[in-house]
């Protein structure tokens, strides 16, 4: 662990590692999904959080009473929220409406100050994001002011290498392929270096919308799936480790989500849909004696009140 805080050290990690039965088709591998949502807000950004602030205040970039800084679709900037009054350190997000807002509502919660930049119609797209980042920069660069730098800081990979490592302690190293959609690209690197150190190195899979098939195609566009598909490369992704980058559509994850919830008991936010369907398409290629793991990167209370779950 990256603190001296007891409590972060006793919270944050040992997530369970889950097998999906129902969901699966008969045929198929083993498709395990790594349920993040265990950890104190309910998503693996916990971990970086952790590993970021508490490593800047080690190296003294960042002292108790400083601010921190950050651009976040939420799960990040509700991390942040709450590790940063443990370290000592005030937060500021800077976010948008078009993000859940019960994620808004937990950064308040934690008492971050929150600075929002309006979408155009709730649509995530690249020049929103090119907004919120600019804007986090510009207050940065204030006096007594860190700036976390999610897209930047290697204290992300380092604050999810341990994610990697649980996996391969649970699956006792039978990890034949490893998939998830990339934001930063750091929850994905970060795992496979873990599971690296341990002597596990499966298949690596990134993933992206189908609407903002940037990676694929090299063009983006808006987008329903926080988190990802930010609409520029992602900095941590090391396509030299990669075998394939996939698409998958968000509508297909929102019912992934649905059916996560209805038939395994599992709610789950839209990202871990859009993961679930490519790691049972994996699966199935891969067939009968495979494993492939999967991460449930948040909670599915997290977007309760934006029509997720809704069934017409």
């Amino acid at each position: 662990m990256f603190t001296t805080d007891p409590f972060l050290s006793a919270s944050v990690g040992g997530t369970p590692l889950v097998r999906l039965e129902e969901v699966v088709p008969d045929g198929c591998g083993t498709v395990w999904l790594k349920v993040e949502s265990g950890n104190p807000t309910g998503s693996y950004k916990d971990r970086m959080a952790v590993a970021v602030l508490g490593r800047a205040l080690e190296r003294g970039e960042v002292k108790p009473g400083d601010r921190v800084v950050e651009f976040t679709a939420g799960s990040t900037g509700t991390a942040l929220a709450f590790v940063a009054p443990r370290l000592g350190l005030s937060f500021t997000a800077v976010s948008s409406d078009a993000f859940s807002e019960e994620k808004l509502r937990s950064m308040r919660a934690y008492g971050a100050e929150l600075i929002i930049e309006a979408s155009e119609d709730g649509a995530i797209t690249p020049e929103l994001v090119g907004r919120m980042k600019n804007r986090a920069q510009k207050l940065a660069a204030e006096e007594g002011t860190f700036y976390v730098d999610q897209f930047g800081s290697p204290d992300v990979l380092i604050g999810y290498e341990p994610m990697g490592a649980e996996i391969a302690d649970q699956t006792g190293g039978a990890v034949d392929l490893i998939c998830a959609g990339v934001g930063t690209g750091g929850a994905l690197m970060g795992a496979v270096n873990g599971l690296d150190a341990k002597g596990v190195r499966p298949v690596v899979v990134a993933l992206e919308p189908a609407q903002s098939p940037l990676l694929t195609t090299g063009v983006g566009g808006p987008h329903r799936v926080e988190g990802i598909g930010v609409g520029f490369e992602p900095p941590f992704l090391d396509r030299t480790r990669c075998t394939d980058i996939r698409t998958v559509d968000e509508a297909l994850a929102i019912e992934m989500c649905r059916r996560l919830a209805a038939e395994e008991g599992l709610l789950c936010g839209i990202s871990t849909g859009l993961n679930v369907c490519a790691a049972i398409e994996l699966a199935a290629e891969l067939g009968k004696g495979s494993s492939v793991v999967t991460l449930a990167c948040d909670s599915g209370l997290k977007y309760l009140s934006g029509g997720l779950f809704d069934r017409s």
